[in-house]
Protein backbone atom coordinates (compact mmCIF):
# COMPACT_ATOMS: atom_id res chain seq x y z
CA UNK A 1 0.00 0.00 0.00
CA UNK A 2 1.14 3.16 -0.89
CA UNK A 3 2.27 6.06 2.04
CA UNK A 4 -0.02 9.03 1.95
CA UNK A 5 3.34 10.98 0.38
CA UNK A 6 3.68 8.96 -2.62
CA UNK A 7 -0.12 9.48 -3.09
CA UNK A 8 -0.63 11.51 -6.38
CA UNK A 9 -3.31 13.39 -4.96
CA UNK A 10 -2.55 17.22 -5.54
CA UNK A 11 -3.48 19.78 -8.10
CA UNK A 12 -0.75 21.71 -9.98
CA UNK A 13 -2.27 24.81 -8.52
CA UNK A 14 -1.60 23.81 -4.80
CA UNK A 15 1.94 22.09 -5.89
CA UNK A 16 2.68 26.28 -7.13
CA UNK A 17 1.70 27.16 -3.78
CA UNK A 18 3.20 25.16 -2.02
CA UNK A 19 6.71 25.29 -4.15
CA UNK A 20 6.42 29.11 -4.89
CA UNK A 21 7.24 27.62 -8.57
CA UNK A 22 4.86 28.95 -11.12
CA UNK A 23 2.67 26.34 -13.24
CA UNK A 24 4.78 27.06 -15.96
CA UNK A 25 7.58 26.21 -14.41
CA UNK A 26 6.16 22.84 -12.99
CA UNK A 27 5.57 21.79 -16.67
CA UNK A 28 8.56 22.64 -17.80
CA UNK A 29 10.11 20.44 -15.73
CA UNK A 30 7.65 17.63 -16.28
CA UNK A 31 8.76 18.35 -20.25
CA UNK A 32 12.33 17.88 -19.18
CA UNK A 33 11.20 14.36 -17.48
CA UNK A 34 12.53 15.22 -14.44
CA UNK A 35 9.21 14.77 -12.23
CA UNK A 36 6.38 12.43 -13.80
CA UNK A 37 2.89 13.60 -12.22
CA UNK A 38 -0.17 11.70 -13.32
CA UNK A 39 -2.81 12.32 -14.97
CA UNK A 40 -6.99 12.47 -14.23
CA UNK A 41 -9.32 10.86 -16.42
CA UNK A 42 -9.56 14.58 -17.68
CA UNK A 43 -6.13 15.06 -17.79
CA UNK A 44 -5.65 16.91 -14.84
CA UNK A 45 -2.16 16.97 -13.39
CA UNK A 46 -1.68 15.49 -10.01
CA UNK A 47 0.89 15.20 -7.53
CA UNK A 48 2.22 14.04 -4.69
CA UNK A 49 4.52 14.95 -1.50
CA UNK A 50 7.45 13.33 -2.74
CA UNK A 51 7.05 15.39 -6.15
CA UNK A 52 6.81 18.33 -4.09
CA UNK A 53 9.96 17.48 -2.42
CA UNK A 54 11.76 16.64 -5.72
CA UNK A 55 10.17 20.11 -6.97
CA UNK A 56 11.60 21.87 -4.05
CA UNK A 57 14.69 19.90 -4.47
CA UNK A 58 14.95 20.85 -8.35
CA UNK A 59 14.26 24.79 -8.22
CA UNK A 60 17.08 24.42 -5.76
CA UNK A 61 19.56 22.83 -7.82
CA UNK A 62 18.76 25.02 -10.86
CA UNK A 63 18.81 28.05 -8.77
CA UNK A 64 23.02 26.58 -7.69
CA UNK A 65 23.91 26.89 -12.09
CA UNK A 66 22.70 22.93 -12.25
CA UNK A 67 21.32 22.50 -15.84
CA UNK A 68 17.79 20.15 -16.28
CA UNK A 69 20.23 16.88 -17.80
CA UNK A 70 22.28 16.75 -14.99
CA UNK A 71 19.51 17.03 -12.23
CA UNK A 72 18.41 13.80 -14.74
CA UNK A 73 21.28 12.27 -14.84
CA UNK A 74 22.40 12.86 -10.89
CA UNK A 75 18.49 11.54 -10.83
CA UNK A 76 18.83 8.39 -12.75
CA UNK A 77 22.77 7.70 -10.56
CA UNK A 78 21.04 7.73 -7.67
CA UNK A 79 17.81 5.34 -8.58
CA UNK A 80 20.77 3.16 -9.96
CA UNK A 81 22.71 2.57 -6.74
CA UNK A 82 19.02 2.08 -4.88
CA UNK A 83 18.35 -0.82 -7.52
CA UNK A 84 22.01 -2.25 -6.70
CA UNK A 85 20.78 -1.91 -2.94
CA UNK A 86 17.84 -3.64 -3.04
CA UNK A 87 19.22 -6.62 -4.88
CA UNK A 88 22.52 -6.98 -2.70
CA UNK A 89 19.48 -7.13 -0.20
CA UNK A 90 17.69 -9.32 -1.81
CA UNK A 91 20.76 -11.80 -2.35
CA UNK A 92 21.87 -11.44 1.77
CA UNK A 93 17.91 -12.90 1.74
CA UNK A 94 18.08 -15.46 -0.47
CA UNK A 95 21.49 -16.71 0.94
CA UNK A 96 20.02 -16.39 4.54
CA UNK A 97 16.57 -17.81 4.00
CA UNK A 98 17.13 -20.37 1.20
CA UNK A 99 13.65 -22.30 0.77
CA UNK A 100 11.33 -19.07 1.94
CA UNK A 101 10.09 -18.22 -1.55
Amino acid sequence: MKSYKEKKVISIGVVSELTGLSERQIRYYEQRKLIQPERSKGGTRKYSFLDVEGLVDIANKMEDGMQTFEIRKQAKQRLAKEDIKKKMLRGQLNTAFPNQR
